[in-house]
């Protein structure tokens, strides 16, 4: 069982700057994929920016020149710097985790998600 648990939402005036961390804590034979995905009021949730085991950092292209994600040495951290935020980006934000290991000859990559931290954006 993998525990997420995101942190550093709150509010801010457009054009302004926050920052998302969302840390996992599981077994040590956890090799990490992780992500952020957001989710506004009445719509899908979707895919924000993430990082996977070999270090490859995707981005929506809405945020793409804003946002910039990082983690930290022991890849169990993911940050999500977020910049020059406009109304368009509130909404809840949540990190997914992806645990790959192997158990027997076979490779299991079960999928957790935190309970969301909130970012909002006032015009």
């Amino acid at each position: 069982q993998v525990q997420v648990v995101e942190s550093g939402g709150g509010s801010v005036q457009a054009g302004g700057s926050l920052r998302v961390s969302c840390i996992a804590s599981g077994p040590t034979q956890c090799h990490y994929d992780m992500s952020w995905y957001r989710q506004a009021p009445g719509k899908e949730r979707d895919f924000v920016s993430g990082i996977d085991r070999a270090g490859i950092t995707r981005y929506a292209d809405s945020v793409k020149g804003r946002f910039t994600s990082s983690q930290d040495n022991g890849k169990n951290t993911l940050y999500l710097q977020m910049n020059n935020l406009n109304p368009g980006d509130t909404a809840m934000y949540y990190c997914k985790v992806t645990c790959s290991y192997l158990s027997g000859a076979q490779w299991l990559s079960p999928q957790y998600w935190g309970q969301g931290t909130q970012v909002t954006v006032s015009s």
